[in-house]
């Protein structure tokens, strides 16, 4: 199921979602079940809705247009296709405000109005004043604001989502608003400087349906690696009253390294533990307790704290594991169908904490293979891609862990580094 938005190809046209609205439609005449998740989890009408509404519900092409649209992040199919018939002018928009080319950016939207209300990159991103809120540029989202913009709220959350609190702090004296929901920003992206200033100014620390697990959930399984954010985050949900268990993925996700450290030293075991997946992200904290919770690299289902730290990027917990004797080559649990199996070094290869720009010296990978890391084990792995075009499993089998980063479909997500030490 398609969690995440997905950015519109270089030069699009209008043609590819055409295409894509018109394959849903098919898929759900079908039942396909991978179709009847994607409409569930992007149309309003089918929200929470079972397999079997949605698939006798009614859904005509204009309703696989808007699945469509928000799958690209965007509120509805006009909107869609206002932003790719603009693209061009949209892209240098883009451009003058990453320059912070205040004058630039009032000319463009002086010249064409409509491009006030229109997402510039993304919808997520927003329209221009919200795009501007993102990179911090406040003399930027100041002038757009006079000519008429009225993306204030969306701006508002962008800015606590990127850690812009001078931008925040403007956009909340012209009147955005402190709505349920608004901490989800910051907790998406580990912004533990967003997080303050909302607990400061006695925001509703909950999502916007209200459930005040939700924000902790997130922060658990965001696809976002920042240690200190996180742990930051966490410690002020405990100090608010959030109770957590007592178990050694909680002194993890914490970055309690002393507690791991004692926790290790009592039970010499616990540095082999497989863990699984409702371990990693506890239901009881509002995680959602089915195989494609969290986002990661690598599957981290039945691995141990040294594959873990490795993916969530937890750099001092990492070198405890190894001063502790962690073995590195452990292998992960393997699954009823033959998948697992892998080793750290696959962790170090494909991860989130690549795709968020962190290790691409790979330090962890030569760590790693210093202490013995065999580059030859072999595993069967698969991983939802729930961002592409086309969401859906991709599978490697029997493959060593360079294989398994150049087989890859996403750049992004694996570590040129790490393939360099990692080839023969």
């Amino acid at each position: 199921m398609s969690t995440v938005s997905r950015d519109l190809p270089p030069r699009p046209h209008l043609d590819v979602p055409k295409r894509e609205a018109r394959a849903l439609l098919s898929a759900w005449r079908s039942a396909d079940p991978e179709a009847l998740a994607r409409i569930r989890q992007r149309h309003p009408r089918f929200h929470d809705s079972p397999d079997a509404e949605v698939a006798q519900g009614r859904f005509l092409l204009n309703d696989a247009q808007l699945v469509i649209a928000r799958e690209y992040g965007l509120a509805h199919w006009t909107e869609l296709k206002q932003q790719i018939t603009s693209y061009t002018l949209l892209q240098r928009l883009d451009a003058a405000i990453r320059a912070d080319a205040r004058d630039e950016v009032v000319a463009i939207l002086r010249a064409d109005p409509e491009l006030l209300h229109v997402p510039v990159r993304s919808g997520n991103w927003g329209p221009p004043m919200s795009h501007a809120a993102n990179m911090g540029r406040l003399e930027i989202v100041r002038a757009v604001a006079a000519l008429g913009a009225r993306d204030h709220q969306h701006a508002f959350d962008r800015a606590l989502l990127q850690g812009q609190l001078e931008c925040a702090r403007w956009l909340h004296e012209q009147g955005a608003r402190l709505a349920p929901g608004i901490v989800m920003g910051s907790c998406e992206t580990l912004k533990a400087s967003g997080f303050r200033f909302l607990v400061e100014a006695k925001a509703p620390l909950t999502d916007a349906h209200g459930d005040p697990l939700a924000p902790v959930a997130l922060v658990l399984g965001t696809y976002c690696r920042n240690p200190p954010g996180k742990h930051e985050i966490l410690e002020h949900f405990a100090r608010l009253g959030h109770r957590f268990p007592e178990t050694p993925m909680m002194a993890f996700h914490a970055g309690r390294v002393d507690e791991l450290r004692t926790r290790l030293r009592r039970d010499p075991g616990l540095i082999h533990r497989r863990f699984s997946r409702r371990e990693i992200y506890p239901p009881e904290l509002g995680c959602p307790d089915h195989d494609l919770a969290g986002m990661n690299g690598t599957p981290i289902a039945g691995t141990t704290l040294l594959h873990l730290a490795i993916d969530f990027d937890e750099q001092e917990i990492f070198d405890m594991l190894l001063a502790e004797g962690a073995d590195v080559n452990a292998a992960a649990e393997v699954d009823a169908e033959g998948f697992g199996g892998q080793t750290p070094l696959f962790h170090g290869v494909v991860s989130c904490a690549v795709c968020n720009g962190r290790q691409r010296d790979a330090s962890m990978t030569r760590a790693l293979l210093d202490r013995g890391a065999s580059r030859e084990v072999r595993a069967s792995v698969r991983k939802f891609l729930d961002w592409q075009a086309e969401p859906g499993w991709h599978v490697a089998r029997d493959v060593t862990a360079a294989e398994w980063g150049r087989g890859f479909p996403h750049s992004s997500w694996v570590n040129q580094e790490a393939l360099r030490w990692l080839a023969p």
